[in-house]
Parts: structure tokens; C-alpha cells; sequence
């Protein structure tokens, strides 16, 4: 049995829009046209996930908000502050948590934790994350809670610009 993961970097922010604080800086024009991009991207492969669940900052909301649209994902979508500035124990406790009857899972963050998560789940490497990249782990496990370090088989990795 398996289990695919797919973690999804926020599309590109506007640094000079918002109140100053950094949860809540928006997603900038290149990470719209990003976020759509891999929306309809990964529902034209046939690759759109059971569920997904991003990070409560605006600007990884927006970006799941956008792709979810342009793709016209039906799969639900939930908000955690556990995946804002989240080590990797915070990772594997929301993947954990997720219900067994979902097969595919979306995780909408931010860096350097996605590039960390993905050297984990592989059992090392070096990983870069580019904004609006998608990148899927597979996993052979019956359960979401058997996710672990090492368990992970790159699938794919896309940055964005190989698109637009």
C-alpha cells in the first residue's frame, strides 16, 4: 500500500505590501501567475490531492486558494498555524493526524522547512525549493502515522518556471 505526499511551497510574497508582520504578507503578481500554473498543472496530470492543508500565513493560503481554483481541484482544504515556521516534528505531527482513507496529501509551506522536510523524508541530500514548487514523496506504508524519516521516494519535483 501507498501513500503520495506532496509538499507545495507558497507562491512568490510582496515584501513591500501589508502591516510588517510576516504572516501576513500577500502573494506578489509572479506568485498568482505561479500558483495557477501549478494548480492547472497537476490537475491536467491527474495528480490533484484527497486533502490538503496549508500553513495559516496569507501568503500560502492564497497560493492553495489560487491553485485550487485555476485547477478546479474538488479535493477539501483545511488551515493549520502548525505549519507556520514549523520544524519537522510539527510536520510529521499534522501528516500523522491525517485520516488513513486519504491516499494523496497536500501540504501547502514555506522554506527552509520544505527543503529540510524532503531531505528527511528521503533519509538525506540536499533539496531546493523554489516558490510555487511542488515536490512528491511516495511512501509505502498503510498509514499516514507510519510516515517517517527515510520512508520517502522522490516522484517529482517541479519548479514552476519550467512552465510559464
Amino acid at each position: 500500500m501507498t501513500k503520495q505526499l506532496i509538499l507545495f511551497r507558497h507562491g512568490k510574497s510582496d515584501w513591500n505590501v501589508g502591516n510588517g508582520r510576516d504572516r501576513d504578507r500577500p502573494v506578489a503578481e509572479r506568485g498568482i501567475v505561479a500558483a495557477k500554473t501549478m494548480g492547472k498543472l497537476l490537475a491536467a496530470a491527474g495528480k490533484v490531492p484527497d486533502l490538503a492543508i496549508t500553513s495559516s500565513a496569507v501568503r500560502a493560503r492564497t497560493t492553495l486558494e489560487i491553485a485550487r481554483s485555476a485547477g478546479q481541484w474538488p479535493c477539501p482544504m483545511s488551515v493549520t498555524d502548525d505549519l507556520y515556521e514549523a520544524s519537522i516534528d510539527q510536520v510529521l505531527e499534522v501528516i500523522h493526524a491525517v485520516p488513513n482513507h486519504h491516499h494523496s496529501l497536500m501540504l501547502v509551506g514555506h522554506q527552509p522547512t520544505w527543503s529540510d522536510a524532503v531531505s528527511f523524508f528521503l533519509g538525506g541530500g540536499t533539496v531546493a525549493m523554489p516558490t510555487a514548487a511542488m515536490v512528491c514523496l511516495e511512501f509505502e506504508i498503510a498509514t499516514w502515522a507510519q510516515i517517517d524519516y527515510g520512508r520517502g521516494t522522490l516522484l517529482w519535483l517541479l519548479p514552476p518556471r519550467l512552465f510559464t
